[in-house]
Order: C-alpha cells, then sequence, then structure tokens
C-alpha cells in the first residue's frame, strides 16, 4: 500500500486528533515515514506556526 500524501502535501491534523498544543492550521508533509507495526503510514510534518517537526500517523491527517 502507498502513502495517500506526497513530499509537499498540505495537510491538517484531524478533530480526532489527541495531542495537546498542536498548531491550529495547515501543515507540510516533509518526509514519508516507514509504516507502524500495525501497517499505518506515518509522516514528519512541520507547521509554520511551529519551529519544530511532528510525526503523525495517517489516520491522523487530512488534506487541507
Amino acid at each position: 500500500m502507498t502513502h495517500l500524501y506526497q513530499r509537499g502535501a498540505q495537510v491538517r491534523l484531524n478533530p480526532s486528533f489527541t495531542r495537546r498544543n498542536a498548531a491550529i492550521g495547515s501543515y507540510e508533509v516533509l518526509q514519508q515515514l516507514p509504516s507502524t507495526a500495525d501497517g499505518e503510514h506515518q509522516y514528519r510534518i512541520k507547521s509554520i506556526s511551529e519551529q519544530y517537526e511532528r510525526v503523525a500517523k495517517e489516520s491522523d491527517l487530512e488534506g487541507a
């Protein structure tokens, strides 16, 4: 199975995302990461509102 989002894509964290202090708005996909043990794709993402990058599972994201 291939990743849904490509490098450079704009995504948002979906409303069910439970991590605190996540910036609201869009994030850029910086890198596709290997799948988790349960087979879910992961991504390295970055918001212009934050100084650091995040790792998110595909199920935590939606297209912007």
